[in-house]
This record gives C-alpha cells, structure tokens and sequence, in this order.
C-alpha cells in the first residue's frame, strides 16, 4: 500500500535533513515531533497550495539577497511579540547554510 502523501512528504523531509520520521501510531498530539532530529523539533505540514502572498515575499527575499546571505521571510500578526514570529526558509537553502553536513557540496 502505498504512503499516504503527508506521509511521503515527512519521510522526504526526514531524509532531506538527516532525521528521522516518527510513526503517529501511539503518540498524542504534542507528544512527539514528526521527525526525530538533533537540534530540531519539527512539524510537517503537506497543503494543496500555499497563499501567493508568501510566494511573493519570498520572491522578494530571494531577489534581494546577496552571495552570503540566506533569503528568509519573517511573518507576524498584529499585537504579536517580535520575538514570537515565524521564520520562514525554503528548505536547500536553509540546509546549506545551518545543516552544512547535509549539503553534498
């Protein structure tokens, strides 16, 4: 039978990142990350589509990048602590820069 997709996607991300994915069965909600890593604790998210919005700030991001530098988004809502903000990465650039292990360079 074959993985469901948000199956496959957490055991494509796993692999991507030097983890491991955590089977659902006998865990409970905030028990356990999706997958099993070092110095991160992770949670896979598989939608249809993602806003446009954030296409385009990542865009935006990556076109005003330099050579050493990682593009990244920074999302908020209103009232929020900076501090709580939500740091958001596509996932090759981020590995090459904070997981350097993982990159095959």
């Amino acid at each position: 039978m074959a993985d469901k997709p948000w199956k496959k996607n957490e055991r494509l991300i796993a692999e991507a990142i030097g983890g491991k994915r955590v089977p659902v069965s006998g865990r409970s909600r905030g028990d356990q990350p999706d997958i099993e890593h070092n110095y991160l604790s992770i949670e896979c998210k598989l939608r249809a589509s993602l806003p446009a919005w954030l296409h385009d700030a990542m865009d935006q991001a990556e076109k005003a990048s330099r050579a050493n530098q990682t593009p990244c988004v920074i999302l908020r809502h209103k009232g929020q602590r900076a501090r709580d903000a939500f740091v958001v990465f596509k996932l090759e650039p981020f590995t090459k820069r904070f997981m350097p292990e993982m990159s095959d360079e």
